[in-house]
This record gives C-alpha cells, sequence and structure tokens, in this order.
C-alpha cells in the first residue's frame, strides 16, 4: 500500500532529484505553453460565442472572460521567457507553479463547460461536448513534457465528463463517454511512454555530456603532460614551437611584438658528472624556478619560458621591439643563474649564455626566427660566455657565409684540398724538439686558404666532421713515417670524435692501420668537449689510453677548468692557454701560469705553454719549472717538407758552443 501511495504521489509531483530533467522539461514547456493557452483561449471564446444568446450573461461570457484573462496572462508570461536560461532550482519552482494552475485552470474550464451544457440547443451541446473532448486532447499533448500537469488535466477534465455524460446524456452522449474512455486509457499510454523516453533521453545526453567531459578532460590532461616536462614542471620543446607558430602568426598579423630566445646553461654538464644526475635533476629544477621567477618579475614585456631539453631552455618575449628591452630581459636572466647553487653540502657556480632574435618582416617563418635565435646563442657561447647577445645583420652575414662554406665543404675533394701545417712542441730543459703539433688547412679552389677556426665549426654542425678527422689523421699519420722515431705527432679531436661512440672505433682503426707505434701520437682534446659529454668523453679517452696513445687536455684555463673531473681524467699532459702567456710579465698573469704548472707536478703532468713568442717570455717560463712550450719563437707552423730542415737546423744550434 505504502509503495502504490508512493508511485502514486510521484506521478502526480515534480521531482527535485533530477535537476537536469528539470530544465529540459522547463526549455520544452516553454515552447509549448503559449500554444497551449492560445489554443484554450481561442477555443473558449468560440463556444462562448456560441452560448452567448442561450445561457445567462455572467456564464456564458463574464466567467470565460475572466478564465480567459488568466490563461492570455500566463501564456505572455511563459512567451516572454521562452529564451530564457534557468538555474534547475528556477525551473523546478516554475513547473510546480505550472502543475497548480494547469490543475486550477482545468478545474474552472471544465465547471464552465458543464454548466454551460444545459442551456444549449442540441447544436449547442454538441459544441460542448466538442470542445471538452478535443481542447482537452491539445493541452494534454501540449504539457506532454510535464507528466504530472498533464495527468492531472486528464483527469480532472475526463473524469467528470464521463460521469456526467455517462449517467445524465442520452444514448450519443453515452457513446461519447465511453470513446473517452478510451481515448483517456489511449492518451495515459502515449503520456507515460513519452515521459519515460524524454526522461531517458535526458539522462542519456547527460550521461553523453558526463563522458564527452570526462574525455576532454583526459585529453586536456594528456595534452597537458604531453607538452610538459615532467623535471622542470616548464613547458616542453613540443609546446615551444606550438607557442611560437601562434605567436608568429600574431605578430605576422601586427598585432604585437615578438622575440625569441635560446637559453644555455655554461657549467651544468660538470656539476651533473661530478654529483650525479640527481643532483644535476634538482639544479635544472631550481634553474627552471629561477628563470620562471625571473620571467613573472620583468616590466613592460611579457616572457615565457620553456625546457627544450637538457640545459636548453627556450624564451618567447611578447611585446618586446627595442634592443635595449630585449637585453635588459637577458641580463635579469643570466644574472638570475649567476647566484650560488646548494651542491649537497657546498656550492656550485653556472653562468648562463643567451641568444635572442627579434620578429621582423624579412622573416620568412617562425623556424627561421629560431634558427637565428639559435645562431646568436651559438655565437655567445663561443665568443661571449655568460651573456646574452642579440642577433644581427652581423650575424646574418656569418650565416651566409657559413652557408656558403658549407656548400663548398659539402662538394670539395677534401682527399686534395685538406692540408696541414705543423709547429713543434720544444722541451725547455734541453731544447730538444719533442713532438710537432698538426694544424689544419683547407684550400678550395673557390674560397682560397680558409682557416681552421672558420671551417671546424662549419663542418662539425653539418656532421662533416668525422670525415675531415679522418682525412687529416690518416695525412698527419704519412708524414710521422719521415720523421725520427723520437719525435711525435700532437693531433686535435673534436667533441664528435671523443664522444660518438663510432669516433674513438675510427681513431683506433686509423692508428692501426698506419704502423705507427700509438705512443708517439698525442691526442689533444679542449675543455669543452669535457662538458659536451664527460662520461662517454672519459670512455673514450680511456680506450685511446688503453691503445697506447698518449692525451693532452688543451686551452686549459678558457673553457668548464673543474679540478673535480680533471683529476678523473687519464691525461699525460695539460696545455695552456696563451692568452696567459701573453701578459706573463704582470704579476696576476705570472702566478696564473706558476699556479697551473704546480698544478700539472702536483697531478704528475707534464705541462706544455702555447703562444711563447719572446726570450723573455721563455726565460720566465723556464724559471717557473714549466715542461715544454710551442710558439712562434720556435718557428711558425710550416709546410711538412720543412720539417728534415728543421730538425737538422735545431740540432746544428744545439750542438754548437754558442748555443
Amino acid at each position: 500500500m505504502k509503495s502504490f501511495s508512493k508511485t502514486l504521489r510521484a506521478l502526480f509531483s515534480v521531482p527535485a532529484d533530477d535537476p537536469e530533467l528539470a530544465v529540459a522539461q522547463f526549455r520544452a514547456l516553454s515552447r509549448q505553453v503559449p500554444l497551449l493557452y492560445f489554443l484554450l483561449i481561442v477555443s473558449s471564446l468560440a463556444v462562448s460565442y456560441t452560448f452567448s444568446h442561450q445561457a445567462p450573461l455572467w456564464l456564458s461570457v463574464w466567467l470565460p472572460g475572466f478564465l480567459c484573462l488568466i490563461a492570455g496572462v500566463r501564456g505572455i508570461h511563459w512567451w516572454r521567457n521562452r529564451h530564457q536560461d534557468v538555474t534547475p532550482a528556477e525551473a523546478i519552482a516554475q513547473l510546480r507553479r505550472t502543475t497548480r494552475m494547469a490543475a486550477l485552470l482545468a478545474v474552472g474550464f471544465m465547471t464552465w463547460g458543464l454548466s454551460l451544457h444545459p442551456y444549449g440547443n442540441d447544436h449547442a451541446q454538441g459544441h460542448v461536448i466538442f470542445y471538452m473532448g478535443i481542447t482537452v486532447v491539445g493541452c494534454i499533448f501540449c504539457l506532454m513534457h510535464l507528466r504530472a500537469a498533464a495527468l492531472l488535466v486528464t483527469l480532472i477534465v475526463n473524469v467528470p465528463f464521463i460521469i456526467f455524460f455517462g449517467i445524465a446524456g442520452d444514448k450519443t452522449e453515452k457513446a461519447i463517454a465511453v470513446n473517452i474512455v478510451l481515448v483517456s486509457g489511449a492518451i495515459f499510454t502515449i503520456l507515460m511512454t513519452h515521459y519515460r523516453d524524454f526522461a531517458d533521453l535526458v539522462r542519456s545526453r547527460r550521461d553523453l555530456m558526463e563522458k564527452q567531459a570526462e574525455t576532454q578532460a583526459l585529453s586536456d590532461e594528456n595534452f597537458r603532460i604531453a607538452n610538459l616536462d615532467a623535471l622542470t614542471e616548464l613547458p616542453n620543446r613540443r609546446r615551444f614551437f606550438h607557442d611560437l607558430e601562434k605567436a608568429f602568426t600574431e605578430a605576422k598579423d601586427g598585432r604585437l611584438g615578438l622575440a625569441v630566445g635560446v637559453l644555455d646553461l655554461d657549467g651544468f654538464k660538470p656539476i651533473n658528472d661530478t654529483y650525479g644526475h640527481a643532483t644535476g635533476d634538482k639544479v635544472l629544477a631550481e634553474t627552471a624556478r629561477r628563470l620562471e621567477k625571473a620571467c613573472r618579475g620583468l616590466t613592460g614585456v611579457t616572457a615565457d619560458i620553456y625546457r627544450l631539453g637538457g640545459d636548453e631552455f627556450g624564451l618567447i618575449v611578447h611585446n618586446a621591439i627595442a634592443s635595449e628591452t630585449l637585453s635588459d630581459v637577458g641580463g635579469q636572466l643570466t644574472d638570475a643563474i649567476r647566484l650560488p647553487f646548494a651542491v649537497g653540502s657546498t656550492h656550485a657556480h653556472m653562468a648562463c649564455s643567451v641568444g635572442v632574435a627579434r620578429w621582423s618582416e624579412t622573416i620568412a617563418s617562425a623556424e627561421t626566427l629560431f634558427e637565428n635565435a639559435d645562431y646568436a646563442l651559438y655565437y655567445a657561447k663561443r665568443n661571449l660566455r655568460g651573456q646574452t647577445v642579440l642577433f644581427s645583420e652581423k650575424h646574418a652575414a656569418e650565416i651566409r657565409t657559413q652557408t656558403q662554406i658549407e656548400r663548398h665543404l659539402l662538394s670539395a675533394d677534401l682527399e686534395q684540398e685538406l692540408i696541414q701545417l705543423f709547429q713543434p712542441i720544444v722541451d725547455l730543459e734541453t731544447g730538444r724538439v719533442l713532438s710537432f703539433e698538426a694544424l689544419a688547412r683547407w684550400y678550395s679552389p673557390q674560397l682560397g686558404l680558409v682557416p681552421p677556426d672558420v671551417f671546424i665549426p662549419v663542418a662539425e654542425r653539418a656532421g662533416l666532421i668525422g670525415g675531415v678527422t679522418r682525412i687529416l689523421l690518416e695525412k698527419a699519420l704519412r708524414e710521422m713515417r719521415h720523421w725520427p722515431e723520437d719525435i711525435g705527432l700532437s693531433f686535435n679531436l673534436s667533441a664528435h670524435d671523443i664522444c660518438a661512440a663510432e669516433g674513438v672505433v675510427r681513431l683506433v682503426a686509423i692508428v692501426n692501420a698506419s704502423g705507427i707505434d700509438p705512443k708517439r701520437i698525442d691526442f689533444e682534446i679542449t675543455e669543452t668537449v669535457m662538458a659536451h659529454d664527460f662520461i662517454k668523453a672519459r670512455q673514450s679517452m680511456q680506450t685511446l689510453k688503453a691503445l697506447g696513445c698518449h692525451l693532452s687536455l688543451d686551452d686549459f684555463g678558457t673553457g668548464y677548468s673543474s679540478l673535480s673531473y680533471v683529476h678523473r681524467l687519464p691525461l699525460d699532459r695539460i696545455k695552456v692557454d696563451r692568452s696567459f702567456v701573453t701578459d706573463i710579465e704582470n704579476e696576476s698573469a705570472s702566478k696564473v701560469v706558476r699556479s697551473m704548472t704546480g698544478l700539472c707536478a702536483d697531478m704528475g703532468l707534464k705541462s706544455i705553454i702555447e703562444g711563447v713568442e719572446t726570450p723573455e717570455q721563455l726565460g720566465r717560463l723556464r724559471q717557473m719549472g714549466c715542461d715544454m712550450a710551442q710558439g712562434y719563437l720556435f718557428a711558425k707552423p710550416m709546410h711538412p717538407s720543412m720539417i728534415a730542415a728543421y730538425l737538422a737546423d735545431t740540432n746544428r744550434i744545439k750542438a754548437s758552443p754558442a748555443a
């Protein structure tokens, strides 16, 4: 019984447990209720007109007029609010008011129709029966989305109609009453089915929207993850180029100024290699935090920072036009990185080089803009480490020159065009020539003589350096066959040669094929190569050391000098850069050289001093206890054909009493 009562209450009430269904009902009714009131008013006025001369005026005119006025007011209210967005609570309240109003109007119009029936003739009475039967059906179908109201109207109108005409009517009216019973049953079935289907449709749509929302949320999360660097939580390389393309389009449309920056940490790899990757990750995360904070603190411009990979970061600067502004942005970023980083129980220091390129109408694509910034960074790393370089026309000219060199390198017969000069390395105690350093030159039929500091970087960037090294080393080893057995060869290696697995394998194969004793070969490796990939570099050096070759650290003191990793390398010699010798008469420079030679002695390494040009410099170096030296004072780089004569002259001078 309780279950039946509960079901009955549910049929004739507006539930509040499904807000979305209530809103959908309101929206459907807002389009149909005005039509309901229009149908009711027109039909009622027609009946009123039929009975205007047969029934009392209050019953035929004033009462239906009052009821039609109420219906008209409600119809206008619904018409005005047919496009209104409502909250679920407002929709439920409106539906409940509509249900109550539908019941009251149904009582009113039903009572009026049955009261009017006895006053008319047969035709007028037939009009009332037609009015009550057809109009209620139309109203019920207009209320089908509000089940409670539709059922109440059906019961309030049809039950009295059936009783009235089924008991007091003639045979025709009784037949009509039976017909109304059947119609009411059909309407009830249709109403329940329609409402159920409507409610299921709303719920299905809600479930679909929820699934779509879940799918969209998952898609958004996947997009966020795919465009986020997990370590630093900065936008990653993919997001950088996506945002750059968008910003470039906006810049072309004239909506904002644009500049792109590429940042690279100076000194990160020694920290990473010395203290481990876990510490390196913490340093990168702290770097990202500092860069992000610096970008938020900028005034007048908007800058977004990205992690492109490794220790390289990207920068997109909006609304930046002036060179001074961009230099200031770069300066604030580099200042943030110069602060000490906590590394275990100590602190480490790094710098940050920045390359920046500004958008202009001459730049055809976002890729070109990025490449300009990347070249500015390349220039900063080679010439102005730790500073900000703004891409300029000078750099554009260098790119054109390098592009031309690269084009000629690709088509060159390097076996014929690559040549080598040799400069002696001298023992400062005995004056004896210990070895010759091979210095590469490229003679291009189109470009003429191209120095190594020009074509070697191009060969590295173009991926040609492996072939260049192979040709030069094979030529140098062939020249060694003409030298005395006690004269060695010093040969420079690139980052590719020492950090790529195939590079060191190639070197070992060339040495073995030459027939030259590996002990006579000294491979020179720069500090920048160490910073490129310390682990792989050390492995390659150990391989060359096992072969019997000697190893020297070149340009010591100008790059990533770090005793914490120098002592872990299988070195034999350290070459002190020429920049310290040039000003050796200065007390500060003299102390630096003395410290370096003392370091070599403490570590059991030989020292080689580059750039010796005057007897005074030579004298000071001998006083400091330096082991070896090379420079113009002994000989300029010479052609291989001059080596025999040079050695003969050197031996003759050493043997003379004046020497």
